[in-house]
């Protein structure tokens, strides 16, 4: 069995795990819309659940660090390169699944009131792989679940906030406007708000790019430190 579909049915074993992913997106897709930005409020924090699913994802790498199923993993014939990306791409596939059914609902909830439902989904899809990748180099900072995530969720909601995911960031400072770009909770907020304002598609290329890069450093950061 590959450690590829192993996440699937370790994961999924729980039915706990099963509603916490889904529980939170289908809430969400039933919130009215805002006056700000020109969309269902749900699919503006939208990214912030994302934030939360990928952390309970990515903790499960930590637990096997805690339990020491990493030592035992060891002695078979897998690297941990290969340990590393076939948990991500599973837990990859898994968000890319939660975000069709929440952009599938939110068009038969919301219809027309939706904007470029599919250009929703690109965005959420690429944020969620940006998301892992934050939650493989948090927990690559600590030794224990439990502390990670209680301070990790403080965190996701500051991230939030100052990036414009909760209110405009024009209303901040210029200091503070310059200096939440380099969080990745700006980028997805630009990008949904692009969306939601029907601005071209050509726009929408560099929060995209800019969620890869940050993606691509924090695997590269989460990934320095082997989990064993």
């Amino acid at each position: 069995m590959t450690v590829f579909t192993f996440v699937f049915k370790r994961f999924f074993r729980k039915k706990s795990n099963i509603i916490f992913l889904l529980a939170l997106p289908i809430g969400a897709v039933f919130l009215p819309s805002g006056e700000w930005p020109k969309i269902p409020i749900g699919f503006q924090y939208y990214s912030i659940i994302l934030l939360f699913l990928a952390a309970r994802l990515g903790g499960i790498i930590l637990e096997d660090r805690e339990d020491k199923t990493l030592l035992r993993i060891s002695v078979a014939p897998i690297t941990h390169f290969q340990y590393l990306w076939q948990n991500l791409l599973a837990y990859s596939l898994i968000l890319t699944l939660i975000n069709v059914v929440f952009v599938i609902l939110g068009v038969l909830v919301h219809g027309p009131d939706l904007p470029e439902p599919i250009l929703l989904f690109i965005i959420y899809t690429v944020f969620s792989m940006t998301a892992l990748g934050f939650s493989l180099a948090w927990y690559s900072l600590f030794h224990n679940k439990e502390v990670a995530f209680s301070i990790l969720g403080g965190f996701i909601i500051l991230m939030a906030m100052l990036g414009g995911v909760m209110w405009p960031v024009v209303i901040m400072p210029d200091y503070f406007q310059r200096a939440v770009m380099l969080l990745p909770t700006y980028w997805v907020a630009e990008g949904t708000i692009l969306v939601s304002y029907g601005a071209p598609v050509e726009e929408l290329g560099v929060p995209i790019v800019v969620m890869f890069l940050f993606c691509i450093a924090f695997l590269l950061l989460g990934s320095k430190r082997r989990l064993s």
